[in-house]
C-alpha cells in the first residue's frame, strides 16, 4: 500500500475545497439541469456518488474470513515463500479440495 506525500494531501484538499466553492455557487435551477443530465448517462454519475465510493469494487465472489488453526510449521512454509502467501495457500487448499 502506497503513501500519500503531504504535496499530494495538499492537492486533494486542495481539489476538494474547489469543488464544493464551485458546487455552492451553482444556482438550484442549474444544479437540477446537472442532475438530470447526469442521471440520464449511465456513464457520467452525479459527483455525490463518484465521491462516496472508496476502496475497490465489490468482488462478484468475495472471500470468506475463518479462524483456522494451522501447525505452525505450515505456516513458516508458506510465509517463508514471501509475499502472497495466503493467496498461495488458498489456491494449495483449493487444488486439494479438488476446486479449479
Amino acid at each position: 500500500m502506497s503513501k500519500i506525500s503531504e504535496a499530494s494531501k495538499a492537492r486533494i484538499e486542495d481539489a476538494r475545497r474547489r469543488a464544493k466553492q464551485a458546487l455552492e455557487s451553482i444556482s438550484d435551477e442549474e444544479d437540477s439541469k446537472l442532475t438530470a443530465a447526469a442521471e440520464s448517462d449511465s456513464d457520467n454519475l452525479p459527483a455525490g456518488d463518484l465521491m462516496r465510493r472508496r476502496g475497490r469494487p465489490p468482488s462478484a465472489t468475495p472471500k470468506k474470513a475463518v479462524k483456522l488453526r494451522l501447525d505452525a510449521d505450515v505456516v513458516a512454509r508458506f510465509k517463508a515463500s514471501g509475499e502472497g502467501w495466503q493467496t498461495r495457500m488458498n489456491e494449495a487448499l483449493r487444488k486439494v479440495a479438488g476446486l479449479k
